[in-house]
């Protein structure tokens, strides 16, 4: 349940800045970054993972956190589903109950369509990888 609410905990803007797309919490601090190469920061620019483009999901010291398919399952390092995003940009929890939406324009919103953010110029999978796998709560 804690990660149904990790996605969707925030608001998030994902907005071209030099090195990666800038993740910013709802009063608009960045937590993160994610680079056109997947490289997944935190706002320090410390790393704190990889995305790669098999779909895997990698820490900052390479080991395996989880995995996203082709057919946007995400699946932790067991290989157990914790969750899904559709190609229209649903976001659904392990049960498919829908947590969320990030729309073709790049908004992101709740369960109940209310804007909560923005994720423009980058993949709604990737920002659905950030909030499954690297934000924390007290970011």
């Amino acid at each position: 349940m804690r990660r149904t609410f990790l996605f969707f905990g925030v608001i998030v803007a994902f907005t071209a800045a030099g090195f990666g797309q800038r993740v910013e919490n709802r009063s608009r601090t960045t937590i993160g970054y994610i680079s056109a190469g997947g490289i997944v920061e935190n706002s320090g620019r410390s790393t704190l993972g990889y995305i790669n483009p098999d779909g895997r999901v990698e820490n900052s010291g390479r080991s395996t956190l989880g995995y996203i398919n082709t057919e946007g399952r995400i699946e932790n390092a067991n290989r157990s589903t914790i969750g899904y995003i559709g190609d229209d940009g649903r976001v659904e929890d392990r049960g498919r109950s829908t947590i969320g939406y990030v729309d073709s324009n790049g908004r992101v919103e709740n369960a109940s369509r209310s804007t909560i953010g923005y994720a423009e110029g980058i993949d709604p999978r990737h920002a659905a990888l950030f909030f499954f796998f690297f934000f924390k709560p007290d970011d």
